[in-house]
Order: structure tokens, then C-alpha cells, then sequence
């Protein structure tokens, strides 16, 4: 074994008792992510995943991020494990060495990545309304008083990683539209309502059994809810731009959504949590296309399409999410 990630791997299925690094007969780079190593490491008969943060995401633009934010992944993952264990892999132990984790690898007959349904035009199968329940159940399950907010404390954090690649970068580029957007990124800076996964996206959510199973948690804060509820909301629109003529279907998809995750809303009146949803999901569309990290699946002209949809309507933010389906349309 040679390359430093086959060399992580071996070091952390030792270190955490898992068998020994001499054992590792198999070192298997996953894809799909731009911030960590991810890896399928097959010893002594089984197969777990690995991960490890990078310090410089895998993006065009220079992007740097700490590489202790592992460990609020692996805090987020626990904590979710006590509400929904059925909704994250388990885990198998944390490497202050390595800086790295290990967890289930999840595989087999059946189990899918929802944003690969979407992009194949697979007919919904009741993912947006499950992924919505789930995360209506942590956020709640983390205003309650006996909470524990202390591995959270990550607002710095998810600054460097959300706030500023997306709204700040984006504003710079679009002057117009800056002042909405800087207040945007120091409201949400500020607040400390609920525990925030920060990438809640199709890429990070595979379906088992008709459950979603929620990955890479890096950016987990103590923070606003409306942030991974619109961040998410974002992903399914895009699609429908990306896909036209499935743009009734994903957007059915996107009020499935959040019919599913009002109902779990008691830390404040729903109405309100979705008035900041309306507000921030059109500036997401607008970071997903001018940011530090665009989405690849759109081509020029559905960008334009993004951007003459979105920058309306962070000009003059709509009453709510369904205001901002029907001016898309």
C-alpha cells in the first residue's frame, strides 16, 4: 500500500480496533464529494467507509477549510443517531491522529442516491416528504432544553464553508443585489435556533427501504433551520430547470417537502421559518450558478434561465415558498 490514503486507512481501521492495518486488502476512492476523502476500505471480510476532511476543497476556485469540521460531522452523525437512527450509517469510531472517521458502507440491492433518481428521471417515490420528516425530527429534537449544544459551537466554521462561498461570494458578483444578500449571510451567522446539517443535498442522501440515509454533516452548526430546509429546497428546483419538462413534478416534489417538515415546526410559528426560506432559496439558485461551488449538470443557457428567475426575486423576496414556486414558473 503507497498512497497517503491508503496509508490513512490502514492507520484508522488500527487505531480504532478494527483489525489491523496489515489486514487491509482493499482501499477504494469514493466520489462524489469536493471537501473530504471518502473511501471503502475492505479488511478481514468486511467493508466500512472512511473519511477524512481536506484542507483545500476540490473546486475550482480556492476554497480552504479547517480540518477539524470531521469532527462536527461525526458529533452531527451521533446526534442524529439518538432521533433517527434509522437515517445515518452507523458509526464506528473517531481518530484524532487521522483526523478521520470510520462508519457503515452503505451498499447493496435496492439503495440509491436520490439526487442519481432525479437526475434519471426515475418517478418520485416519496423522497422529498421522507428526507423532509427526518430533518423536521432532528431540528426539533435539538431546540429542546436537554439538548446538547457544546460540539456545535461551529459558527466560524460554517461561515468559511456556507455563508461566504455562496451569499458573500455570489453578491460580490451581482452589486445590485449585495445588500440582501450580506444581510442574509450575517442574520444567519447569528442565529442559534436549531442544530444546522449545512449540505443537506440530494448528493448526500441515499434511500434504503424507502428510508433516506443522511450524509456528510461538515458544516454542523448550532444555527437557522431555514438554511437546510431552502439549501435543500434549492436542489430539487434546480433540477427542474436542468429538466423542464419535469418542472410540475419537481416542484410538487419541493411543496411535498415542506407540507412534510412544517408539521414538525413548535420553536416558532411555521409561517416565519417560512418566510426566511422564501428569502434565502433564490439565493441559493444564484450561488449554485455564480458561486464557489456551481452545480455541473446545468448548461449556459439553463444558467440564464436560474439567474433572470432568481435575481427577481431576491430584488423583492416573496410572501412564501409557494409565492416563489408560482413566480418561477
Amino acid at each position: 500500500m503507497t498512497s497517503t490514503l491508503e496509508k490513512l486507512c490502514a492507520e484508522l481501521i488500527e487505531s480504532l480496533g478494527l483489525g489491523k492495518a496489515s489486514e487491509v486488502t482493499s482501499v477504494r476512492p469514493l466520489s462524489g464529494g469536493v471537501a473530504s476523502d471518502i473511501a471503502a476500505v475492505t479488511f478481514g471480510g468486511r467493508t466500512v467507509c472512511a473519511k477524512f476532511a481536506l484542507p483545500k476543497l476540490k473546486v475550482a476556485e480556492d476554497w480552504f477549510a479547517p480540518v477539524h469540521r470531521g469532527r462536527a460531522e461525526y458529533a452531527w452523525l451521533k446526534a442524529a443517531s439518538a432521533v433517527v437512527p434509522e437515517s445515518v450509517p452507523a458509526l464506528l469510531g473517531w481518530s484524532d491522529r487521522g483526523n478521520g472517521f470510520a462508519m457503515e458502507f452503505i451498499d447493496g440491492p435496492g439503495i440509491y442516491l436520490w439526487k442519481d433518481a432525479l437526475l434519471q428521471g426515475a418517478a418520485p417515490r416519496g423522497e422529498a416528504a421522507a428526507v423532509a420528516e427526518v430533518l423536521g425530527r432532528l431540528h426539533a429534537a435539538s431546540t429542546s432544553e436537554d439538548f446538547d449544544r457544546s460540539p456545535f459551537d461551529n459558527a466560524a466554521d460554517f461561515d468559511q464553508l456556507r455563508l461566504d462561498p455562496y451569499l458573500r461570494f455570489t453578491a460580490a458578483r451581482h452589486p445590485d443585489l449585495a445588500g440582501a444578500m450580506v444581510a442574509m449571510a450575517e442574520a444567519l451567522l447569528g442565529s442559534r435556533v436549531a442544530l444546522v446539517h449545512g449540505d443537506v443535498s440530494p448528493k448526500n442522501i441515499m434511500i434504503r427501504d424507502g428510508r433516506p440515509i443522511i450524509l456528510d454533516a461538515e458544516c454542523a452548526t448550532i444555527g437557522d433551520p431555514a438554511f437546510d430546509v431552502a439549501f435543500c429546497l434549492n436542489h430539487v428546483v434546480l433540477k427542474s430547470f436542468h429538466m423542464p419538462e419535469r418542472q410540475d413534478l419537481l416542484r410538487a416534489e419541493a411543496r411535498a417537502f415542506w407540507s412534510a417538515y412544517a408539521a414538525h415546526v413548535g420553536w416558532e410559528p411555521a409561517g416565519q421559518l417560512e418566510a426566511r426560506v422564501a428569502a434565502l432559496l433564490p439565493m441559493l439558485m444564484l450561488a449554485r450558478i455564480d458561486g464557489k461551488s456551481p452545480v455541473e449538470y446545468l448548461d449556459e443557457a439553463a444558467r440564464a434561465r436560474v439567474r433572470a428567475a432568481a435575481m427577481p426575486l431576491i430584488a423583492s423576496p416573496a410572501s412564501g415558498l409557494a409565492d416563489v414556486l408560482n413566480r418561477l414558473q
